[in-house]
Formats: structure tokens, C-alpha cells, sequence
């Protein structure tokens, strides 16, 4: 099976880029988990698939994880879809209708080059998350082995456990992050941010990825540590959100008011390759 692709970033968080609309590759699990492998394919955070819309929407695009897993959204990688159907012409709209497994999400080509997402609300309700405790609360307890962390649930269409720390740089990310992906109260797997506040209109985020590992960026991770920051009084209605990878703002007016998230997205190469 051959077909062509496209490697892209948004701040290094980095994906293989497919169009399924114009050719029909049939991948299972296994081969995209092959695809994203560094040394043995092509190299990737998460794989992107475009397809055609099932409803009302432009376009549809489906999301996996460096494991083979799909995944309901990724902020970093919407961006990318966009700048790749606006440089191949497959559409002349600024504004696009997408569907995703975690809903429709409503992204904008700005004229600079960078790329806004309406990322839609958070979603706070344990059950939403998903997230198993007693009642909502503003954080919760979780025990990490013989310790306890404090941290912060909530959902951007996909899972995130929020936590703030002294120092990003020395933040127990590929240890205990990894822990906390897979902890037994987040019964669909969590991404795990750690979130350092350095005022009120700037964070460090570094965050562990459901199914990745610790990426150079996380779109949704930036909504989530953004969101969690205001709810607890430490920020501003804007942000400017630091990862190692680069910056992206965030702006959220609370409430029901939807998140929206602006910052670059790159093609690297394009490529063929027979599976």
C-alpha cells in the first residue's frame, strides 16, 4: 500500500499529515504505530487524517497517537490541518466547519500565517472528563505511588490533569507523568500538565501526552493549564503560553465562553512511502 504524506509541526509537536479525501489508504493500529516510529518509518508525535465530512462540515479529521490509538482532539494538530487543505487548495475558506471525535471545532487562517481554534468549553463535570471522584471540586488529590499530587481535571475535548509546580525545568515529567497518564481514576488515560506560573499573563507548560510520551508543545495541554490557571485566580483572561517548542496565547472569558488558542504551523517535507 502506497501513499503520500506530508510532515508537519506546530512548535515541534509533529505529525504525519494524510490525505484521505484524494487517495484512500486503509491503515490499521499497527501501521500507524509503524508510521510514527523514529527509527523504522517516518517520525511522529500523532498522525493526522483528512477526510470528507459525514455531516454539515467542511472536512473531517481523525487523530492518532504515536501508540495507534485515536484520540479525540489535539489543538497543535488542527492548526496544522488547516495551513496543509489552504496550501493545497482543497479549500479558499478562512474559517472551517471540522469534525472531530471530540466534536466540531471551528479553526481560522489568519492573515499573518498563524492559525486560531475555537477549541469549544471546558468541561469540568468528572463524568465529562472522564474523571472518578466523589463531587467537582477546583482540585483534587491523587495518590502517585507512595506520594500525593494535587491536581486539576478538566476536559478540552480530550483529558487533562493539570498540576502547578515551582519549576518546570525540574518537574518529575517523564517519571511521573507517565503515572498519571495510566491512573486508575482517568478510566480513558489522562495528559498530564505541569504548569508554572511565571504572572498573570504567562505560563511554562510542559505536558506528557496520552499515548506520546512528553511533547515539544500540547494545543489542548495549553487550553487546559490556561483554563485551570483562571479558575484558580493565578491569570489573566490571555496568555501567553511558553513549551519548549515555542508560544501559542490562549484566551478564555469563563464561564461557557469557548477557549481559543492562536499559533504557527509548519510543513516540513512532503514523501511517499510503501507500506
Amino acid at each position: 500500500m502506497k501513499f503520500k504524506f506530508t510532515k508537519m509541526h506546530g512548535l515541534g509537536n509533529d505529525f504525519v499529515v494524510i490525505d484521505c479525501v484524494n487517495q484512500s489508504p486503509s491503515l490499521s493500529s499497527e501501521q500507524l504505530h509503524l508510521l510514527a516510529d523514529r527509527h523504522f518509518g517516518v517520525g511522529c508525535d500523532q498522525i493526522l487524517l483528512i477526510e470528507s465530512a459525514e455531516g454539515d462540515a467542511d472536512f473531517r479529521y481523525r487523530i492518532f497517537n504515536a501508540d495507534g490509538g485515536e484520540v479525540e482532539q489535539c489543538g497543535n494538530g488542527v492548526r496544522c490541518f488547516v495551513r496543509y487543505v489552504h496550501d493545497r487548495r482543497m479549500t479558499k475558506k478562512n474559517e472551517i466547519r471540522v469534525e472531530t471525535l471530540g466534536g466540531l471545532i471551528i479553526p481560522r487562517l489568519e492573515t499573518n500565517g498563524e492559525v486560531t481554534v475555537n477549541m469549544g468549553a471546558p468541561k469540568f463535570e468528572p463524568q465529562e472528563i472522564p474523571f472518578i471522584t466523589g463531587k467537582r471540586a477546583l482540585t483534587y488529590p491523587l495518590n502517585i505511588d507512595d506520594r500525593q499530587v494535587e491536581i486539576s481535571a478538566v476536559s478540552m475535548g480530550n483529558p487533562h490533569a493539570v498540576q502547578l509546580v515551582a519549576d518546570v525545568n525540574h518537574a518529575p515529567v517523564l517519571t511521573e507523568g507517565a503515572l498519571i497518564e495510566r491512573h486508575p481514576r482517568f478510566p480513558q488515560w489522562v495528559n498530564a500538565g505541569y504548569m508554572q506560573v511565571m504572572d498573570r499573563g504567562h505560563i511554562r507548560l510542559r505536558v506528557y501526552e496520552r499515548g506520546t510520551g512528553e511533547t515539544l508543545a500540547c494545543g489542548t495541554g495549553a487550553c487546559a493549564a490556561v483554563v485551570t490557571g483562571i479558575k484558580l485566580g493565578l491569570l489573566e483572561s490571555t496568555v501567553r503560553v511558553s513549551f519548549r517548542g515555542g508560544d501559542l496565547v490562549v484566551r478564555w472569558g469563563g464561564g461557557n465562553e469557548p477557549v481559543w488558542m492562536t499559533g504557527p504551523a509548519v510543513a516540513v517535507f512532503d514523501g511517499e512511502i510503501d507500506l
